[in-house]
């Protein structure tokens, strides 16, 4: 699949149904996310993944209702950075960590799009709950919790700004 067409079928998907993703599957999208680019190759992302009843159902009340509503049925993948790495000796510090999570989570959801599996992904969750149940070192950073699974119906598509509102060219 070319990646203009990848990006356009890849949504967050807020419906999912009950065909849950395999451990192996899961393995998969994580050594693709794992290629992408960071900060002189610290690769401080970290995954941690709920599969089993009980981690989906501690995942989802870290989750507030209407995330919960939004991604039934689905795995959670919990992703994190180490703290103190990316962009060690520059003003901006740990935002280089964060940024390179983004990069990886972005090779992540595509990943998972081309495997036929759809995302969400979501901002508000109980950090300090997520942490204390998969015993996440301080000197992590929990960013987004993703949601995994297959589609149940077709998303909505969003319309996106035109080139020209974002980009200026001299």
């Amino acid at each position: 699949m070319e990646l203009n067409e990848l990006v356009k079928i890849r949504r967050s998907v807020r419906s999912y149904s009950e065909d849950r993703i395999s451990e192996s599957e899961i393995r998969q999208i994580i050594a693709c996310a794992q290629l992408s680019p960071s900060w002189k190759n610290t690769q401080t992302g970290r995954y941690y993944v709920a599969l089993s009843d009980e981690a989906i159902e501690t995942v989802m009340n870290c989750l507030p209702d209407f995330n919960q509503n939004s991604s039934r049925n689905a795995a959670y993948i919990i992703s994190s950075y180490q703290k103190g790495l990316s962009g060690a000796g520059s003003d901006e510090g740990d935002l280089w960590g964060a940024y390179d999570l983004g990069l990886q989570n972005a090779y992540l959801l595509l990943k998972a799009s081309e495997m036929g599996y759809d995302t969400l992904i979501m901002g508000l969750r109980d950090f300090q709950g997520l942490k204390e149940y998969f015993g996440i070192p301080d000197d992590e950073t929990v960013l987004p919790v993703i949601a995994i699974g297959k589609r149940k119906g077709e998303p909505v598509f969003k319309p996106r700004k035109d080139p020209d509102e974002i980009l200026k060219i001299r």
